[in-house]
């Protein structure tokens, strides 16, 4: 099911139910941000969140339908397509659980809206991390630099390494989940780690297959 190209659209058609279910039960304002302490800080009418993620949800299935075709590198994407359509899903899927989050929140449901938000990012990193060695060099999906765009060794090794950081770093702030309090500061370590680390390593893969190449 992760892997159908059909997927976004039962996820965008769910999330419109969910607002239509909703909607009337909603109060003028809707909470639609919260802060690290998990206290709503952003509030947007009713009808824009009933609207926004759903919209969202579908434009971005429209776009991941796009991108192949004007991608300069297209001729990779059938070498990968199931796990390019499986991290998109799974994007969406948590686009939804967001929307889930926010409407029970409307409707009056006591949750836990940071820490059900939180373990949603941890498992979106562990779901990507696990299929990201098996993206082939593209300029949309995966760990995108100058240097893994310009040598296809350095794109392949720096995603084998970023699927463990992604991992790694995705079940960590899982477990945060279950910390008694002031998680936030630790998840955006986190955060940081796998967004900059990966990116170090391509730069270091490249410059030592420059001195090799050089050599």
């Amino acid at each position: 099911m992760m892997r159908s190209r059909w997927f976004g659209y039962v996820v965008a058609v769910v999330a419109a139910a969910l607002s239509v279910w909703a909607y009337p039960q909603l109060p003028p304002e809707v909470a639609t941000h919260w802060n690290v302490r998990g206290e709503p800080d952003g509030f947007s009418s009713r009808f824009w969140a009933v609207t926004a993620l759903p919209a969202g949800i579908l434009a971005l299935r429209g776009v991941v339908a796009i991108l192949p075709s004007i991608d300069p590198k297209g001729a990779n994407y059938p070498k990968f397509v199931e796990t390019y359509r499986l991290i998109f899903n799974g994007v969406l899927g948590f686009m939804l659980l967001v929307h889930v989050v926010i409407m029970a929140n409307g409707v009056g449901y006591p949750v836990r809206v940071d820490r059900i938000t939180v373990g949603g990012i941890g498992l979106l990193l562990v779901l990507i991390g696990n299929y990201l060695g098996r993206v082939e060099p593209n300029w949309f999906v995966g760990i995108r630099t100058p240097w893994t765009l310009s040598s296809d060794r350095v794109w392949r090794r720096t995603h084998r390494l970023g699927a463990w950081i992604l991992v790694a770093g995705g079940s960590a702030i899982v477990l945060t989940v279950f910390l008694p309090a002031a998680t936030m500061p630790i998840v955006i370590g986190l955060l940081a780690v796998v967004a900059v680390v990966p990116v170090v390593v391509s730069y270091l893969l490249w410059k030592r297959e420059q001195r090799v190449s050089g050599s």
